[in-house]
């Protein structure tokens, strides 16, 4: 009996140790696309911030030129931020942000009952079950690449409403600025977030692909934009840049 209690303490400890070792922000890792992307430097010396507002931190992130490479997203005990850097190393990221908060602590009562049931079945206990339960922590980290200026500078999306006679969603007319990247031709021109484009050139902007299409079409240009900010139409000119 002793022997068996004790070869179940080993594999516990080791099983510990294992765990212990394992970066959860590498192994829940998962990428944002497809395309390869990481930083443009060589060696980046990558950066750790740890926040609590990642929606915000999203939209800072887009409009100070970064894009994001993936996100991680798990729960655990108490884990040091320090594996999300390790692992943003690892992924030539310039920036990760790390956020955690409390999730819950194990139920006393669900321990209970999985002791009874250990001593119903087996007649061994657990040496995990007997000791304290370990508070448990949701987090979460987003990766960024700092990318080279943009043509015109400018997050987008298309948005969609519900029809009030029979619920279906209907597209809205143009796309909304999520995101302006500062010091980029559409910063210059006075685009702002919030901002709906219509029409680039002589492109109606009714999709996301149209906005990138007109981009490289008038790429090292002066074009108009058109758009409407608070409902009120508006237009101004913007100097795209060119591919280098």
């Amino acid at each position: 009996m002793f022997k068996k209690l004790l070869a179940l303490v080993l594999v516990v400890f080791f099983t510990q140790v294992i765990h212990a070792a394992e970066n959860l922000y590498e192994k829940h890792y998962k990428e944002q696309n497809d395309r390869g992307l990481k930083s443009l430097k060589v060696d980046p010396d990558t950066k750790l911030y740890v926040s609590n507002h990642s929606d915000v931190d999203n939209i800072s992130m887009l409009e100070s030129g970064y894009d994001m490479m993936g996100s991680t997203g798990f729960e655990a005990g108490s884990i040091t931020p320090d594996m999300a850097l390790q692992h943003a190393k690892s992924i030539e990221a310039d920036v990760v942000l790390v956020y955690s908060k409390y999730a819950a602590k194990e139920s006393p009562l669900s321990k209970l009952e999985a002791i009874k049931e250990a001593a119903k079945t087996t007649g061994e206990v657990d040496p995990e079950l007997l000791e304290e339960a370990e508070e448990q922590y949701k987090y979460y980290a987003s990766y960024w690449a700092k990318m080279p200026m943009p043509l015109l500078g400018l997050h987008v999306i298309k948005l969609k409403r519900k029809s009030n006679e029979d619920e279906s969603a209907i597209a809205e007319e143009g796309l909304k600025v999520l995101a302006v990247i500062k010091d980029s031709p559409a910063f210059e021109a006075g685009l702002l977030r919030g901002d709906v484009l219509l029409r680039l050139g002589n492109v109606n902007l009714q999709r996301p692909e149209a906005l990138s299409t007109a981009v490289r079409k008038y790429q090292g240009k002066k074009v108009e934009i058109a758009y409407e900010r608070n409902h009120v139409s508006a237009s101004t000119l913007a100097t795209i840049n060119t591919i280098k």
